[in-house]
């Protein structure tokens, strides 16, 4: 499973995309599966992703989460089909 997630920490925006080793970090510290996250991610849930993300990216965080939660000015998905870009299907009118 990977998300692509947006942060801005009020320094400008940047994107961290997770890996297993960053659900496995969460499923330890929430005691869930990761296809709970099927049924609807939370707030928590995905600043928690975006900072493990984060330091497994080298990006300079807070070493307290709380502390990173304080900081952040803006958290989001990116948009999947952003990031793939399909072309049309052609069409049978050849």
């Amino acid at each position: 499973m990977k998300l692509s997630i947006r942060v801005d920490l009020g320094d400008g925006p940047y994107t961290v995309t997770t890996n297993l080793f960053t659900i496995v970090a969460w499923e330890r510290k929430y005691k869930s599966k990761s296809s709970d996250l099927a049924k609807g991610i939370g707030m928590e849930d995905l600043a928690f992703l975006a900072y493990e993300a984060s330091k497994q990216n080298g990006i300079v965080v807070p070493a307290v989460f709380d502390d990173f939660v304080k900081k952040v000015q803006d958290l989001g998905v990116e948009d999947a089909d952003q990031a793939r870009p399909t072309e049309e299907a052609p069409s049978d009118d050849n």
